[in-house]
């Protein structure tokens, strides 16, 4: 999720200057205003360095604001960097940057100077197509911050558990029918006994204590699975592969529990930064954001009010809104692929759970289901509406109200009138 605002009212820059970034070391370019010459040069990176950097620029142009332009959005010199006052950053995207190179440059001939001065033509020439980065609020960014770290967590979970059912299926199959991997009860188990061989010379009272310290009170579905557990056949007998599976097997278990654990930390912690935010009571109105989808939409959205000029902007930077291509006859409408994917996800997610939520929003997805269209893209569509209407409550601080806004569908004369006159608020 970027943070960026419109390049309006932008002050009168002193210089423009360009960070083409590496690891290890920058190189930059710099043109002052009311020159055509450009200096170049190579920044260490390094905090010492580049306060050394930036102080030379603030005292050559007495601190006024000089524009940034640098390939990066959210990485360590954007962080590094937004501390000083003075400089404005641009982040280019990385497509924008490569398309130019790719047009200037067709024999493909690419070096980290020759990159720095294609940067700094793009902030001198095409400043009205970049957004500047502005930081929100602390009590915003502290929530950002949280919301796009746990997602990290919860990715990396994912990965773990693909990565467990991709061993146990070559030699403990059995268990992805008994157990939901994703779980303590199951991480428990296999971290304990990680091979059938090992399962089934469990007694049966042990494995009834083992259940009823995790909690598994259905007595039923517990001896159906000692029973199952007792006629398991093993799916392979080389053990050498079940040696080192199950030795894989036991530390990805210690993985996913860590994560498991991080995660719940993470929600505490975005539980209180979310309750401490001043416009969190609109985003918990919301039908189906719950805990977790809650926070994610006040961070997808901030508390810059002038940072967008309309729902239209949010649907379009958050790739929500669909692309249009036209080529002579030819018109396409297309999914949108460039844009903040976790920021798409937030809302997309939301949408999904909205159905079982709201009525007005149920009624449109059975609506479209009947019409053939397939589920996300319903959902997509979903989110679009969903936006405008986030996008007021947003914008005038208010809670969302199911029952005035299908009131005002009705007076509309909408399709979801007849919601309201069947009586299912």
């Amino acid at each position: 999720m970027s943070e960026v605002e419109s390049v309006k009212r932008e002050p009168q820059f002193a210089a423009f200057v360009s960070i083409d970034w590496a690891d290890k070391k920058h190189v930059w370019c710099l043109q002052a205003v009311g020159t055509e010459k450009r200096e170049s040069g190579e920044l260490e990176h390094t905090p010492e360095a580049v306060e050394a950097w930036v102080g030379q620029l603030c005292q050559r142009f007495s601190n006024r604001p000089i524009a940034v332009a640098l390939e990066q959005s959210r990485g360590a010199l954007v962080f590094m960097l937004s501390k000083y006052e003075p400089l404005h950053l641009f982040p280019v995207p990385s497509t924008m940057s490569a398309a130019m190179r790719k047009a200037l440059y067709p024999s493909g001939a690419k070096d980290d100077p020759r990159d720095a001065d294609l940067l700094l033509d793009i902030l001198l020439k095409h400043r009205d197509k970049l957004h500047r980065w502005s930081p929100d609020t602390e009590v915003t960014r502290r929530v950002q911050n949280l919301v796009e770290e746990r997602r990290q967590l919860v990715d990396e979970k994912t990965e773990q558990v693909n990565r467990l059912t991709s061993h146990l299926k070559i030699y403990f199959p059995q268990i992805l029918d008994w157990f939901d991997l994703d779980t303590e009860l199951a991480c428990a188990l296999l971290e304990r006994w990680p091979t059938l061989e090992e399962l089934q010379k469990v007694p049966p009272t042990k494995l009834r204590e083992f259940f009823r310290q995790q909690h598994c009170r259905d007595q039923e579905r517990v001896e159906g699975r000692i029973l199952a557990i007792r006629q398991a056949i093993p799916a392979i007998r080389d053990r050498p592969v079940i040696e080192a599976k199950s030795t894989v097997v036991k530390v990805i278990v210690q993985l996913m529990r860590s994560l498991r654990a991080g995660i719940a930390d993470f929600d505490k912690r975005i539980e209180e930064a979310a309750a401490a935010h001043p416009d969190f009571f609109i985003f918990e109105s919301l039908p189906g954001a719950g805990a977790v989808l809650a926070p994610r939409l006040l961070a997808a959205l901030g508390s810059q009010r002038e940072r967008y000029g309309d729902a239209g902007e949010v649907e379009t930077y958050s790739g929500i809104a669909p692309v249009m291509e036209k080529s002579g006859k030819t018109k396409w409408v297309h999914f949108r692929w460039a844009c903040p994917k976790f920021l798409r996800q937030s809302f997309h997610e939301w949408a999904g759970h909205s159905i079982g939520h709201s009525v007005w929003a149920r009624n449109y997805y059975q609506q479209q289901r009947r019409k053939g269209r397939r589920h996300h893209a319903i959902v997509r569509s979903l989110a679009f509406k969903w936006i405008r209407i986030l996008f007021r409550c947003w914008k005038d601080r208010v809670v969302y109200d199911e029952g005035k806004y299908l009131a005002v569908l009705a007076k509309r004369g909408s399709p979801f009138a007849g919601v309201v006159a069947a009586g299912t608020l």
